[in-house]
C-alpha cells in the first residue's frame, strides 16, 4: 500500500491505500491499472493474470490541481482488481516510489485489520475476507 504527498495533490493522505489512479480518455481500465502500477510503485504487471473484482465504489475529496494549486471536488469511481504474482513473494519485489506517493509498505493480512485506510477501503478488504472482526 502507499500514502500520498498532499503537496503533490495526494487524495486521503495520511492513510494507507492500494496503489491506483485515473483512467485517461481511450484507456481500457487494464491498461489504466498497468500504467498506475508501474508509475506508481514500479513493479511491471504485464506479465500476470489481471482480475477484475465486482465491486465498484465511489468517493468525493478534495484535492489540489497540480498546475493552479486550485482546491477542487473530486468525485471517484474505484474499480478493483486483483493481481497475483505467483513466480515472487512480497520481499522479492522490488518497490520504487513513484507519481505523488512518498511511502510503501507491504502489508500482512493480519496487520491490515490496523492500517488506517482511505475510506471505503477497510471495507473492500472485509468483502474479500480479509478482514474479519467489524
Amino acid at each position: 500500500m502507499g500514502r500520498k504527498d498532499p503537496i503533490k495533490g495526494g487524495v486521503y493522505s495520511d492513510c494507507w491505500h492500494i496503489p491506483g489512479g485515473g483512467v485517461e480518455g481511450g484507456q481500457s481500465f487494464e491498461e489504466a491499472l498497468k500504467l498506475e502500477v508501474r508509475e506508481e510503485v514500479g513493479i511491471d504487471v504485464t506479465p500476470y493474470t489481471l482480475e477484475q473484482l465486482p465491486y465498484v465504489d465511489t468517493g468525493v475529496a478534495e484535492k489540489i490541481l497540480k498546475d493552479t494549486e486550485e482546491t477542487v471536488l473530486c468525485h471517484m469511481e474505484f474499480h478493483r482488481f486483483m493481481i497475483v504474482i505467483h513466480d515472487k513473494i512480497a520481499d522479492e519485489i522490488k518497490l520504487q516510489l513513484g507519481g505523488d506517493l512518498v511511502e510503501l509498505q507491504w502489508f500482512s493480512m493480519s496487520e491490515l485489520p490496523s492500517v488506517k485506510q482511505i475510506p471505503g477501503g477497510r471495507e473492500f478488504f472485509q468483502k474479500l475476507g480479509y478482514i474479519t472482526e467489524d
